[in-house]
């Protein structure tokens, strides 16, 4: 029973790490469609879209953090709730570089001429990388550390 309901649980987190991805999707499209608005920026369209995918996210969030308790208290994983514990952590940081490199993106546009904005851009597209491949990395960890459930 406890082995099915970890495995219950994983899917979510499966299904939210889905939901992740398909926000960043929508953050990236409107950040783009927003870049394409200047020079006369469409600030208040942006601004709600901030605002969406935040709340999107903080309820990702506060669900993966309610699956990695439940593994943690209920089903007595802990290992598998450190996992979540780290991938909210690199989830986190892989947001806040995603709004500045949004920013740095705009800097760039704006300012083609200052060779520091497309510098920016560059380092932060790097550490994004990095924080990506960190996240894929936890979720592999997660998933060899959960097989031995089934």
């Amino acid at each position: 029973m406890t082995g099915e309901a970890v495995q219950a649980l994983l899917r979510r987190l499966q299904v939210l790490q889905g939901e992740r991805v398909e926000t960043y999707r929508l953050f990236e499209e409107g950040h783009q469609a927003y870049l394409s608005s200047a020079p006369h920026y469409d600030f208040p369209r942006y601004r709600q879209l901030v605002h969406e995918v935040t709340v999107a996210f903080s309820g990702i969030s506060r669900e993966v953090l309610g699956i990695a308790g439940r593994l943690r208290d209920e089903l007595g994983r802990p290992d598998l709730a450190q996992h979540l514990a780290r991938l909210q952590e690199r989830e986190q940081e892989k947001l806040q570089l995603t709004a500045q490199l949004q920013l740095a993106r705009q800097q760039a546009q704006d300012q083609p001429e200052v060779d520091v904005h497309q510098q920016e851009v560059q380092e932060l597209k790097h550490k994004l990388i990095k924080t990506i491949e960190a996240i894929s990395e936890i979720l592999q960890d997660l998933k060899y550390d959960s097989e031995e459930v089934e």
